[in-house]
């Protein structure tokens, strides 16, 4: 049982009441009788509005459900469907144009574009590597990939191999001559690079000098003028170190003595405290929020144990180098720290009502934010304009955003921050606010830093909205359909008719193949090419390597070609991937279902049993693939569609699942924390849980899977107490 602590009219968890009272309190705020008494009235407003957007989203979705009842079999009349969504308010009318207002944004935001990691917060060690992932090795990076190909000759073995390395210093010299040229030579041809009369000097096997053909690039080095141990280079307002060490086993072979290349790569890192977590009872929230007060205070720590060798990793510290006149200066070592909090669904027993009714997670998310950054606000270097940045996930629309902005407004005043010192980022991955994404930003318009499409929980949203309008098309084809590509277009239009452009981010998704970096390397750069300005990874490794997109496309100048263009309308986003009288074999749906139920018992086993919110699951093919809350969401909202419009049966998908829980098992044999489901499924939390999401999707709230995740994850923790 919950010990609880009254304050006016709620009761907090004591646990988080001593957690906010010893290690949150501030100078700058007394936590007296005063404080909770508002804190109360505040979340008492705020929770009433919470309840009426939650009854809102389900007045609309019967709306659509009833239209889609009404005219089966009939003729899909898109005008007739715009018009209906505009009568019922599911989409609003755009009123005129305007420009974001948003002060005091961080430059690896406003105006340097690079790659973004997303992170569980939750866990210490992910979080410090994600904080450092600002600056990665190059030659790391492309040694340990698929970059080069892993056989033969290159095969990655035990110690180095030397063929692979010679390969992957030919890549990366590649890099450097066609993005950092120098005039009239190759940096396979230097000899030794110089600081002479403020400039960069390179000479060659014949003792010729050379500059780059871009003397602006160099901006700075570290060690001596004549002897440097570091260049600095600069292309699209990214960092280059060219690190020169002629003792090291690399730098000795080389011509000039390069040891290694870094990349300035996640400038910005989210810090998730939503999907990618697993975060369902006041111990895990406390956690969580111990570990962003201490990235932000500087002191979190995590024992690391590499080859039976345990060592302690620690923040890294920012550069000290000299310009090009001699002038000491300093680069930051840590990515910009962003946070993602939950949004509007779900309620937490951390706070309870009079009536015991829990209270909503995204407010006492804010709360815990912004009270860690008050702690934190004077010794911190995280942003130089003192601002707090909030991923808000999930919202519905205009009044959504709008009570995510009301919520920081009221928790600024009751912090005593200044207004706007909270800024929000949007997540574009519901229905309801990529229809109306400018009105959703015209609601933050002095707040807002980021808006970013998420394919996988959009087509979720997609799948559950359009539950009642037919059968869904195969999901290994979503991503190909037309509404996909001018969601994708939309999203970077929007953005800069509203004047994102040099002020805030327009992002993109994750890349969720987190062995397959040569494929990324070929795909990825995609989202530079469209405008955005920056995109999700799921490591340091493939942000280093990301971050060579950004060497190539100069998005700054890319972005100004492309605003006030506009090629995607409302019409274009609102055609439903459903197909009409599929004549499908039934090896063709048996193996849909086995693809999608594998890689849902995949991710469920680990959330229920092991609290791990987001891994690498081995697919069907076993091959490793980023799993979160919004590739479940689809995966289950999908099996949910077809068994509702009969493509499959319950015993099917029953039948379906117990075969693959036994293949999930074999995959996760080899690890010790495994708990395995096919020994006993009717007494596998984690294999009932799995089961529900689908057969239980349809009724789910926007097809959302927290509400079972959660019944199934505080199931087992009781079990094992």
């Amino acid at each position: 049982m919950q010990e609880y602590i009254k304050f006016h009219n709620h009761n907090i968890d004591k646990s988080l009441h001593d957690f906010i009272c010893k290690e949150l309190k501030s100078e700058k705020i007394k936590l007296d009788e005063i404080f909770w008494k508002k804190l109360s009235d505040i979340i008492s407003e705020l929770e009433n509005r919470r309840i009426n957007l939650i009854e809102k989203r389900a007045f609309l979705q019967n709306k659509i459900t009833n239209w889609h009842k009404k005219n089966k079999g009939k003729f899909f009349n898109k005008n007739d469907y715009k018009k209906f969504l505009f009568e019922i308010g599911y989409i609003v009318e755009e009123k005129k144009d305007f420009k974001i207002n948003t002060n005091n944004i961080d430059p690896e935001i406003s105006s340097i574009p690079s790659p973004q990691l997303v992170v569980p917060l939750s866990n210490t060690r992910y979080a410090i590597n994600a904080a450092n992932s600002r600056w990665g090795s190059l030659y790391d990076a492309i040694y340990g990939t698929d970059i080069i190909p892993n056989k033969n000759k290159f095969k990655i073995t035990k110690n180095y191999n030397e063929s692979r390395g010679r390969e992957v210093i030919k890549l990366a010299k590649a890099h450097l001559n066609t993005f950092f040229p120098i005039d009239s030579c190759s940096y396979e041809e230097v000899t030794k690079i110089q600081i002479i009369n403020n400039e960069l000097i390179f000479s060659d096997k014949n003792s010729n000098l050379k500059k780059l053909l871009n003397p602006s690039q160099f901006c700075g080095y570290i060690g001596f003028e004549l002897n440097p141990d570091e260049i600095i280079l600069e292309k699209n307002s990214l960092r280059v170190r060219l690190q020169l060490d002629k003792k090291h086993p690399i730098g000795k072979i080389d011509s000039f003595h390069l040891k290694d290349i870094v990349i300035e790569a996640a400038l910005s890192v989210i810090m998730d405290c939503e999907d990618s977590i697993v975060s369902v009872d006041t111990n895990d929230k406390i956690a969580t929020f111990r570990n962003w007060i201490r990235l932000l205070n500087g002191t979190i720590q995590a024992e690391v144990k590499k080859n039976n060798v345990s060592f302690i990793r620690k923040l890294s510290k920012d550069i000290s180098y000299k310009k090009p006149n001699g002038e000491a200066d300093n680069m930051k070592g840590l990515s910009l720290l962003l946070i993602r909090n939950v949004g509007h669904l779900m309620t937490s027993s951390s706070i309870i009502d009079q009536n015991k009714n829990e209270i909503g997670e995204g407010i006492i998310d804010t709360l815990l934010t912004a009270l860690c950054f008050l702690k934190t606000i004077d010794n911190s270097e995280n942003s130089k304009f003192k601002s707090l940045y909030i991923v808000k996930p999930k919202m519905h629309g205009p009044e959504e955003v709008k009570f995510s902005v009301d919520t920081f407004s009221i928790i600024e005043k009751l912090l005593k921050l200044p207004e706007n010192t909270i800024k929000i980022g949007i997540m574009d991955e519901e229905r309801r606010t990529t229809l109306n994404l400018k009105e959703c930003i015209r609601a933050a318009k002095n707040r807002v830093f980021f808006i970013n499409t998420g394919f996988l929980d959009r087509t979720g949203d997609e799948i559950h909205t359009s539950m009642d309008a037919g059968t869904m098309i195969k999901k290994t084809e979503m991503k190909n359909v037309n509404w996909i590509q001018a969601y994708e277009r939309w999203n970077v239009e929007i953005g800069l008719k509203c004047g994102f452009s040099g002020l805030a981010q327009i992002g993109k998704g994750m890349w969720a193949m987190p062995d397959m970096m040569s494929k990324m390397m070929e795909e990825k750069i995609s989202h530079c090419q469209s405008g955005a300005n920056t995109a999700w990874v799921p490591s340091p490794t493939a942000a280093t390597l990301h971050a060579l997109h950004y060497h190539k496309v100069d998005i700054m100048s890319l972005q100004k070609q492309n605003t006030g263009k506009k090629n995607v309308s409302v019409d274009d986003l609102i055609d439903i991937p459903i197909i009409d009288n599929p004549n499908w074999t039934e090896d063709e749906i048996n193996n849909e279902l086995e693809n999608n139920i594998q890689g849902i018992l995949g991710y469920v086993v680990k959330w229920v049993n092991n609290g791990i919110g987001c891994s690498k699951v081995l697919d069907i093919n076993n091959i490793g693939l980023m799993e979160d809350r919004a590739t479940l969401r689809i995966s289950s909202q999908h099996i949910a569609n077809w068994l509702h419009h009969g493509i499959c049966n319950k015993s099917q998908v029953l039948n379906t699942f117990k075969k693959m829980s036994a293949v999930v098992d074999k995959q996760n044999a080899d690890d010790p924390d495994y708990i395995p489901m096919s020994k006993d499924l009717d007494e596998s939390i984690a294999f009932q849980t799995a089961v529900n999401l689908v057969l239980l999707g349809k009724e789910q709230p926007s097809g959302y899977t927290e509400p079972i995740l959660h019944k199934g994850r505080l199931e087992f923790k009781n079990c094992v107490k």
